[in-house]
């Protein structure tokens, strides 16, 4: 297998030499966003088809992120199967007089490994920021979950040719303060929002340009181990019939599924890939 020497971190498959010089493999991590839909009966339902669908699936870190009612019953339900649990969203307090919101305590209490931040959602409807973003992260760290930043232009911000300011200035702030130590198991998402929920789909190469971008940025905030150790998905409107594509690119680690995730067969499809 050939090795591109365009950066120290660059990968071919999945497989690449770093900057020690030393062959290691990022595992790809597929990662199912279930959103405000299922009921917990459904959620349960959902989880009992989706095992027996992806127990044998090979090399791939499996996670599904079920709304707060469904958390519980849905761990409980994936115990002892090859699939991990996340949470939407939390509160960067461990606790405290802050009604309607979520700990990283709680969350890790009922099962949690993984925690999605500062999705374009969150960002859009209920104003979250940069700051905000960070904060949760290192309270995510800190408290032993791992988070799930999500990073993204605007389609506006797209035509204004403004995609690699935004995605770097989203990077640095949400990784800021982040101990060195640990930080290869933060994984990113690449969201454009205008691919989220809309059908729209960045191509394989646009998605891998961007993607690349911000694994330089990542080596900039920390280092090039880090950078080229740490996991970054691609998400908007992935489906069975472009994931493919997708994961072959050197950059693109796995994804986070949106629609596809809430059907068993349409998410095993994806993991399958």
């Amino acid at each position: 297998m050939s090795f591109s020497r365009g950066r120290s971190f660059q990968v071919s498959q999945r497989l690449r030499i770093s900057n020690r010089g030393e062959r290691s493999l990022r595992q790809h991590i597929i990662a199912g966003n279930w959103k405000m839909y299922k009921t917990v009966d459904e959620a349960v339902a959902l989880v009992n088809d989706l095992k027996g669908l992806v127990k044998d699936a090979g090399d791939v870190e499996i996670v599904v992120c079920p709304p707060f009612t469904a958390l519980h019953a849905v761990g409980e339900a994936l115990r002892g199967s090859n699939i991990q649990l996340a949470a939407q969203n939390m509160h960067w307090e461990a606790e405290g007089a802050f009604t309607g919101e979520v700990s990283p305590i709680m969350l890790r209490s009922i099962g949690c490994k993984y925690v999605i931040l500062g999705h374009s959602e969150r960002r859009t409807y209920f104003g979250e920021t940069d700051e905000g973003v960070n904060r949760k992260a290192k309270s995510a760290m800190l408290n032993g979950l791992l988070p799930i930043i999500c990073v993204g232009e605007t389609l506006k911000e797209r035509e204004d040719d403004k995609t690699e300011q935004v995605v770097t200035r989203q990077t640095k702030a949400a990784l800021e303060g982040i101990k060195t130590n640990g930080a290869e198991r933060i994984v990113i998402a690449y969201e454009p929002v205008w691919a989220i929920g809309t059908g729209r789909t960045a191509s394989a190469d646009e998605a891998n340009r961007v993607i690349g971008i911000i694994r330089n940025t990542v080596a900039e905030v920390f280092n090039s181990r880090i950078a080229d150790e740490i996991r970054i998905q691609y998400g908007g409107s992935v489906k069975p019939g472009n994931i493919a594509e997708l994961l072959s690119q050197s950059d693109i680690d796995g994804a986070l599924v949106g629609g596809a995730s809430l059907d068993a067969s349409s998410f095993a499809a994806i993991v399958k890939a």
